[in-house]
């Protein structure tokens, strides 16, 4: 039988290649990758920074052309009819180009306007959009005033003014909170159902990838696998379990584990480290020396625990990436130690209004040395201006905060001299390299001379930027500008680290090594307050406050937090189950 329009596959690649030059040699970002999105469908696209996906999502849709192969959209060649196939299609980069001085509904009417919908129909698909998003109330409001989750579904909607035949979403839920993204999923969940629109979507959360129907895998360029999260996960039964050891801190526990024979991955999931062995029937440790009453159960696998083993075992050494020896450590604090009782942070009632609006509602708690205190809550819940006002770049309204023993109210020029931050977002230099970057911060942390040589040595060494260390820094991968951003931010050796979404859209393994380090600085005194919406990463945190609207709803160590959204009919909550249902009981409360 003759094959029909309606029995092709939405989408079909055929050995694509695309190479580009960098750094003096050529590179294969997408090499000879072939695969079929069937129609209807939403398809999910992962793989370690650097593995091509943002190549291949640009090749789907004609943005770039390919040096060999061919991509067929719905049949028709993309690269000899490019017109033919965005009349089709709908594309949502990474920072999709809202207007922020303009309006929810004037970003709205000028993608309608681009994307030539005829202005007859404009009221009637925005009110659709509007009801899809929420975003009904905000219709007057300028889109550089709305919370991340606010933009990146009016980024969405205005993607989506023209119902396309194919969605292409690039990382379309990164930096925004678990809400945000339940609600971003409903979107497209609702899109395939009624529509039947086929999706093609990047992500570097594994737990969203496991709702897509068919996962493709992709590393260095190349397609490692292509099948249902289930297939996928299959492999990895028999080598998942999970650890406790009760009176042994968990941090403790997860480095004596991470350097066992047979574990192939060990992550801290609240009092407990999750492992993954090398293989089925290698049962991890059942006693350590260290470790008394060391309590192991099996554990359902997931699809991270499968993208991980299967990157790990391409590499040339199929060994994790050791904990780094030669952390950077403040002078005071240079051997390893258990966090002592002093606190290094403290917010008494702290507050912060601009106009009429209270931003920070009279905020109170404190941090200890070596503690890893987690900053939560939803997108426009208050976090980014408690980091602030915490960093001493926003002068609190009311309240007291001291930091690091000085008060930033009068002394936030010498607490900053003990802080180092990492921003949200790249914030360094792109036109400058690795090593300018590095030479610049250390000269603003008024290093100098050899001083200033032995740290800059250091970082290129321990972060492993030697090789790109002259290149521009916004060529690097994500992976590798989050490393030089932490190292930027440590070359003074500060006491104190805050970190602002610190692996905001980095692959697993490229946050596992993040965090080690993380917890090698912790272990040696320093102390650390970060903030995140990605909530597995909110359980290395020793302990965690919530807020919503300002103020603090919920506090604790994770446990005690999942605790608040245990049920009959949800005995084993997630962090984000209980971020959800404590963000859910406050607004109950609120109403009534």
């Amino acid at each position: 039988m003759p094959i029909t329009p309606e029995d092709r596959p939405a989408l079909e690649l055929s050995r694509v290649t695309r190479r580009f030059r960098a750094a003096g040699r050529t590179v294969a970002a997408v090499d000879a990758l072939s695969a079929r999105i069937e129609r209807g469908t939403v398809t999910g696209l992962v793989g370690p920074d650097g593995a091509g996906k943002t190549t291949l999502m640009r090749l789907c849709t004609g943005l770039l052309l390919p040096d060999e192969g061919r991509v067929e959209l719905f049949g028709i060649d993309v690269a000899r009819r490019p017109e033919d196939v965005r009349a089709r299609i709908a594309y949502m980069p990474q920072r999709f180009g809202l207007y922020e001085d303009l309006s929810v509904l004037e970003n709205l009417e000028l993608y309608a306007r681009l994307q030539g919908v005829p202005a007859i129909q404009h009221a009637a698909r925005f009110e659709e959009l509007l009801h899809m998003t929420g975003l009904g109330p905000f219709l007057g409001r300028l889109a550089g005033r709305l919370s991340g989750g606010m933009k990146q579904k009016l980024g969405l909607a205005c993607t989506l003014v023209q119902v396309p035949e194919m969605l292409f979403l690039d990382e379309p839920t990164v930096g925004v909170d678990p809400v945000s993204r339940r609600e971003l999923w409903a979107i497209v969940d609702a899109l395939v159902r009624t529509s039947g629109v086929t999706v093609l979507l990047s992500t570097s959360y594994l737990d969203e990838a496991e709702r897509c129907a068919s996962v493709l895998l992709m590393h260095e360029g190349r397609l490692l696998e292509s099948a249902d999260p289930a297939s996928l996960t299959a492999p990895m039964t028999g080598r998942c379990f999970r650890a406790s050891a009760p009176g042994m801190d968990t941090r403790r526990l997860h480095a004596l584990l991470a350097r066992s024979p047979g574990i192939m991955d060990a992550t801290i999931q609240g009092g407990h480290v999750r492992l993954v062995t090398r293989a089925a029937g290698t049962p991890p440790p059942s006693r350590i020396p260290e470790a008394r009453n060391l309590a192991v159960e099996p554990v359902a696998p997931r699809l991270e625990d499968a993208f991980v083993a299967r990157l790990l075992e391409q590499a040339a050494s199929p060994e994790p990436p050791p904990t780094p020896a030669s952390t950077p450590t403040p002078a005071s604090t240079a051997t390893a130690r258990e966090p002592a009782a002093d606190v290094v942070i403290s917010a008494d009632r702290l507050t912060r209004r601009f106009g009429d609006f209270t931003a920070v509602d009279a905020v109170s708690f404190e941090v200890r040395r070596g503690e890893i205190f987690g900053l939560l809550g939803a997108n426009g819940a208050g976090k980014s201006t408690t980091f602030r006002m915490l960093c001493g770049l926003l002068p609190p309204t009311a309240g007291a905060l001291r930091v690091a023993g000085f008060d930033l109210r009068r002394a936030a020029g010498a607490a900053r001299g003990r802080i180092g931050y990492m921003a949200q977002r790249f914030s360094l230099y792109g036109d400058l390299s690795p090593r300018q970057n590095l030479t610049f911060f250390s000269s603003a942390y008024r290093l100098r001379g050899a001083r200033q040589q032995e740290r800059i040595g250091w970082a290129l060494r321990e972060f492993g930027l030697q090789p790109m260390a002259d290149a521009a820094s916004r060529d690097l991968p994500l992976g590798y500008k989050q490393r030089l951003a932490l190292a930027c931010a440590l070359m003074h050796e500060p006491d104190i680290l805050f970190l602002d979404e610190p692996t905001s859209g980095v692959d697993p393994l490229a946050r596992r090594e993040f965090w080690r380090r993380i917890h090698a600085l912790a272990g040696h005194g320093v102390t650390v307050l970060v903030t995140t919406h990605f909530m597995e990463e909110a359980e290395y945190c020793d302990r965690l406050i919530i807020l919503s609207q300002g103020g603090i709803i919920a506090a604790g160590d994770s446990e005690r937090l999942k605790a608040l959204a245990r049920s009959a009919q949800l005995p084993n909550p997630t962090m984000e189950d209980a971020f959800i249902a404590v963000l859910e009981g406050a607004a109950g409360a609120r109403a009534a």
